[in-house]
């Protein structure tokens, strides 16, 4: 693997790390269980791994984000997530940063892009 893959993959790794959180609430309008978030972002293009999303819906719990219900119903248990009333207003709230972030960063690549005539 060359240095600069290494280093996109080092960097990728990080970016992701930032972005699984929003994309995770995203979906927890509706009640989901941890599989099934980890397929329906998958099948969305945001691939999170099993060992990285179960400790992420832990703490989103403990800080009251999410609320979440054990359903005994089928064999085998599932515990389901949802947003709670706090973290329906957080969702909300980090749309808006990501949003104003977006935008911030799109216009330093193109300022960037621009630049790149020679003109330093």
């Amino acid at each position: 693997m060359s240095d600069a893959n290494e280093h996109l993959e080092k960097l990728m790794q990080e970016l992701r790390r930032g972005t699984i959180t929003i994309a995770v609430l995203s979906q927890l309008s509706e009640p989901q269980y941890g599989y099934s978030l980890v397929t329906l972002l998958s099948d969305k293009g945001v691939h999170v791994e099993p060992g990285t999303l179960y400790p992420l819906l832990r703490r989103l719990e403990k800080q009251g984000i999410l609320d979440s219900k054990w359903d005994t119903n089928e064999a085998r248990p599932r515990k389901y997530y949802l947003l709670s009333e706090t973290g329906k207003e957080v969702f909300d709230l980090l749309v808006v940063e990501w949003k104003s972030i977006v935008k911030s960063l799109n216009g330093v690549i193109e300022a960037k892009g621009d630049d790149s005539n020679g003109n330093d």
